[in-house]
This record gives C-alpha cells, sequence and structure tokens, in this order.
C-alpha cells in the first residue's frame, strides 16, 4: 500500500513511483472498481498505450466520503 505523505516519516519504508502514467479520477461506491478499472484499460487503449501497472489512489477515507458526500478515486495506469 502507498500513502501520500509530503514529508518523511520516522520508521516508515519510503518508496517514490516513477514513470509515464495516465490518469482519470472516479465518483463512487467501491463496488464499482470494477467497472473503473475496465474504463480506465479502455481509457488507456484508446491512447495507443500499454498498461503496465495500475495504482489506485483514494482521496478520502470511506468515513470522510460518507461525511462530505462524495468519494473520488483516482487511477493511474503506469505506460
Amino acid at each position: 500500500m502507498y500513502i501520500e505523505v509530503t514529508r518523511e516519516i520516522a520508521g516508515a519504508n519510503m518508496a517514490t513511483i516513477s514513470g509515464a502514467f495516465l490518469s482519470k479520477v472516479f465518483e463512487g461506491p467501491y463496488r464499482n472498481m470494477r467497472q473503473w478499472i475496465t474504463k480506465m484499460k479502455d481509457y488507456v487503449r484508446d491512447k495507443g498505450k500499454n498498461i503496465h501497472k495500475l495504482y489506485f489512489f483514494y482521496t478520502t477515507c470511506p468515513k470522510c466520503a460518507k461525511k462530505y458526500g462524495k468519494n473520488y478515486v483516482v487511477i493511474l495506469a503506469q505506460v
């Protein structure tokens, strides 16, 4: 699991991902993940690229998503 941070965290195994990526933002319940993956694969293919790896970035925790009424998920496709 990768978690975005703005500084070094003592005791944590820090990592950086690099490369070329395409991204899309989706909104809705987590149960839609399969549909989002399919849409992301189509999007990358339409751009003439191949997916090497997918990363999923949840912008809010489930409790916060409920509070704010939105549940955004960013899918990053390493191409």
